[in-house]
């Protein structure tokens, strides 16, 4: 008899669980966020925007300061992290987590669908596949089913509406059988709030494990690496 798989698709985060880009994403979004309001940017501000959509990290953090609203174009803000951040990554570019393309053709082996899903935008997003040589489709040569871009819903984690649209993407329909990973509370609350089965949190990234254990998450694994010993 065939074992039956626990969950048939894999909703993943990027920065910190799929991809290694060495926190270069929050480095360059602090420091183009102190340039723009003028004020240093306390870690622990940061830190609730980690995981979420990137243009809305901006209008929350410039919030956050204290910047009135009227006073600094959030659109501006966000095209000029946008090009330090692409600057950044063509000066030191994104790899993947170690172990990670191997844990992911082993789910696609076993038939579990697998689909990234990110705050990032389409643009950023697909640049750093490319340049780590990753693809997308459903074709048994491809490195990952979907993608999903913060572009393509109307709020980012920790709303649920990443996963559901990958779920979409994929065309797996019950919540239960979907496992969720990333590596921030953010991306952990978006799974919860979407129902999925699975939780996981990663410890590859930017938050610890006593972060990750005060979250709802199901899961708490060192690395996405090993996500195949929860099938």
């Amino acid at each position: 008899m065939t074992p039956t798989r626990s969950f048939d698709l894999a909703s993943l985060d990027m920065a910190g669980t799929t991809v290694d880009e060495g926190g270069l994403v929050y480095e360059v979004l602090s420091s183009t966020v102190v340039e723009a309001a003028g004020t240093p940017l306390p870690p622990e501000l940061l830190a609730t925007w980690k995981g979420t959509s990137k243009l809305e990290a901006i209008a929350g953090l410039l919030d956050g300061l204290g910047v009135p609203a009227d006073s600094i174009s959030v659109d501006a803000v966000f095209e000029t992290f946008r090009a330090n951040l692409i600057d950044a990554y063509r000066q030191t570019p994104p790899k993947p987590v170690a172990g990670v393309p191997e844990a992911l053709r082993s789910l696609r082996d076993r038939g579990v669908k697998v689909a990234l899903q990110t705050g990032y935008s389409a643009d950023i997003a697909d640049a750093i596949l490319a340049g780590m040589g990753w693809t997308v489709g459903t074709g048994k040569g491809n490195t990952v089913d979907a993608l999903i871009t913060s572009d393509l819903v109307p709020a980012s984690r920790p709303a649920p509406y990443l996963i559901f649209r990958s779920m979409e993407a994929t065309g797996v329909t019950d919540v239960r059988r979907v496992l969720v990973a990333g590596d921030t509370p953010n991306d952990v609350l978006a799974g919860w709030n979407a129902g999925a089965g699975f939780v996981v949190g990663v410890l590859s990234g930017s938050f610890d494990e006593d972060a990750l254990q005060q979250t709802p998450a199901t899961h708490v694994l060192g690395s996405l690496a090993t996500v195949g010993t929860l099938l």
